[in-house]
């Protein structure tokens, strides 16, 4: 498994540092090496996160860690409200530059790609190998950033690694309520499915066919026993799952009820403790919180 993507800083003020190490490639590598895949992650990161901590907690968990060094990397402040999440950009960072990955990685069965900041390499869609189930984290490339400004919604556009992709996670606060989910996956390929989460309401998996919805197959949220930091819970979740369909051994096929279950309590473990210390520890963590959970609509 082969992540990709730039890390952020978080500015915070419970961390003695004044920020904590976020971003989704940090989230979904931490995910599925913690839950059985071998794991690589070519990691963007600005001076300062290459100091991080967190870095060494990718590498304990069995995580290749790749560094690509930045002269300027994203951070934002993120504030919760009662209407949702507000992030402030404080750096927008920069384009990952194109740099091949180690060859050995074209062995990989699977690829996430996490932007954070629309920042993927040009080149990217070249290195992905034809056979890789390829998973994207769409809300990156759907952010505008402007230094000491709000970041702001994009809307969704035609891209070449979004046209690639075999799964697409999206949060449904990621795009403006008056996008159609058949504009969404207007811009995906057939065959191809979105997951669309939509915090404690659960979400659904859709298909893609003819560039139309086809089917649509809802899940339930699994309850959350606390929440201290909800950042990163989207891209745990995608992480998840993806661990789940390649775990199955099967290859990427409709996602089960049982899966779905499985990467929602991974959702609802990362959010009860700050940034990557919530990551889920291991499978049997995520499966005992699993069981407990609703089943999944019909």
């Amino acid at each position: 498994m082969v992540h990709l993507g730039a890390a952020s800083r978080d500015l915070t003020d419970d961390d003695p540092r004044g920020w904590r190490l976020g971003g989704g490639v940090t989230y979904a590598a931490l995910t599925t090496a913690r839950l059985g895949l071998a794991t690589a992650a070519a990691i963007g990161l600005d001076e300062l996160a290459a100091t991080a901590w967190e870095l060494e907690m990718l590498r304990d968990a069995g995580v290749e860690v790749r560094p690509i060094r930045l002269p300027e990397g994203p951070v934002f402040v993120n504030q919760e409200r009662p209407t949702g999440r507000v992030q402030v950009a404080h750096s927008v960072g920069v384009r990952l530059p194109d740099e091949p990955l180690p060859e050995r990685w074209q062995a990989a069965v699977a690829w996430g790609i996490v932007p954070v900041a629309d920042e993927l390499p040009l080149a990217l869609p070249s290195w992905i190998p034809d056979q890789a189930l390829v998973v994207l984290g769409w809300q990156g490339l759907l952010r505008t950033l402007r230094a000491g400004a709000r970041v702001e919604r994009r809307d969704p556009r035609p891209d070449p690694v979004l046209r690639r992709a075999d799964l697409i996670g999206l949060s449904r606060n990621d795009v403006g309520r008056d996008i159609s989910l058949a504009a969404l996956v207007s811009l995906l390929r057939d065959g191809a499915r979105l997951a669309i989460t939509d915090g404690a309401m659960g979400g659904e998996v859709v298909e893609v066919d003819a560039g139309q919805p086809a089917a649509r197959h809802p899940y339930a949220s699994v309850p959350v026993t606390r929440e201290v930091d909800a950042t990163g819970a989207g891209d745990t979740f995608l992480a998840a799952l993806l661990s789940a369909i390649v775990g199955d051994g099967r290859g990427m096929r409709w996602p089960t009820d049982e899966q779905l279950r499985f990467a929602s309590a991974a959702a609802a473990i990362v959010v009860g403790a700050p940034g990557l210390q919530g990551v889920p520890s291991d499978v049997a963590a995520v499966r005992r919180v699993a069981l407990t959970a609703a089943p999944a609509v019909d």
